[in-house]
């Protein structure tokens, strides 16, 4: 397993805002001590303008790399922040590279990306590098993409980003009511939305997520990119539902079981939880057995 990971992710931070250092720092900390699973740590690339181009609109670019005020009540703007969403989008690239290269690869880093449209950051995201990724793979390298958001937030940025753009498949399983309040329905020709109830039963939630795979199963990618959301965990202060860590690690089995090259990139999760739940995720992912 190779884990993308740049330290200088941990370097911002506001006051009371749930996307905080200690996502990843912990998550650091949890996988370095444990044993079970062996890691390669790799310190991603930045993204360049033109693969960011792919994704976002020239005015969101230099919005991003100029702006002085917030970009929205959630999302501040921090110092240096367009060189954190850079790593971060470039993290994503590296881990579609290494995938094709049949490498199992997770993402460990800030800012997240799933919100963030063609022309706006929101959402605690800036740049979507999911989407920057999957676009990066099918402009460049010819390949069929598929998404899989288990984020239990709408991917709406990386929808928006997507939505009919041939040779990729876009899914995603989450909350709703919830935000950002998109997701509603199914978007053809490519967008597949599987909206779950606040406090819907783990067993209920799972069978969402199966029908999500059944779709990725049917389109036959070359590559899956999973934005990984920790946020549907019982214990997450900014959601209502009711998965627990066993849940994760089921839910990286099954994508191991879709026998599909796969890459993972961190978006939310919030609870003091994360770093076990991710921890379990990757045993999922890896076939590890856990007590």
């Amino acid at each position: 397993m190779v884990i993308l990971h740049d330290e200088r992710c941990a370097e911002y931070v506001s006051p009371g805002h749930p996307e905080r250092p200690f996502r990843v720092t912990s998550t650091v900390e949890q996988l370095k001590q444990q044993s079970a699973l062996k890691i390669e740590w790799q310190l991603p690339k930045d993204a360049s303008t033109d693969s960011i181009r792919r994704a976002h609109s020239l005015e969101h670019v230099e919005h991003l790399r100029v702006a002085e005020q917030d970009f929205d009540a959630d999302t501040p703007c921090y110092q240096n922040i367009n060189d954190h969403a850079r790593r971060a989008a470039g993290a994503g690239l590296d881990a579609l590279e290494l995938a094709r290269n049949g490498r199992s690869v997770f993402s460990l880093m800030r800012p997240p990306g799933h919100h963030s449209t063609k022309n706006q950051a929101m959402g605690f995201c800036y740049l979507s590098s999911m989407a920057i990724a999957v676009l990066e793979g099918v402009e460049q390298h010819g390949i069929r993409v598929a998404v899989l958001d288990f984020d239990v937030h709408h991917g709406n940025g990386t929808e928006d980003v997507l939505l009919g753009k041939k040779d990729i498949l876009f899914t995603s399983i989450h909350q709703s009511p919830c935000y950002p309040g998109t997701g509603l329905e199914h978007h053809p020709p490519n967008c597949r939305n599987y909206p779950q109830k606040p406090y819907t039963p783990s067993v209920v939630y799972r069978l969402g997520i199966k029908k999500a795979l059944g779709d990725i199963s049917s389109f036959k990618p070359d590559i899956l990119g999973v934005s990984a959301g920790f946020d549907a965990y019982s214990g997450d202060p900014i959601a209502q539902e009711l998965l627990e860590i066993e849940d994760f690690q089921w839910i990286g089995q099954q994508i191991a079981g879709l026998g599909i090259p796969s890459f993972s990139i961190l978006e939310g999760g919030y609870s003091d939880s994360l770093s076990k739940l991710i921890q379990a995720y990757l045993y999922g992912l890896c076939g590890v057995s856990v007590a």
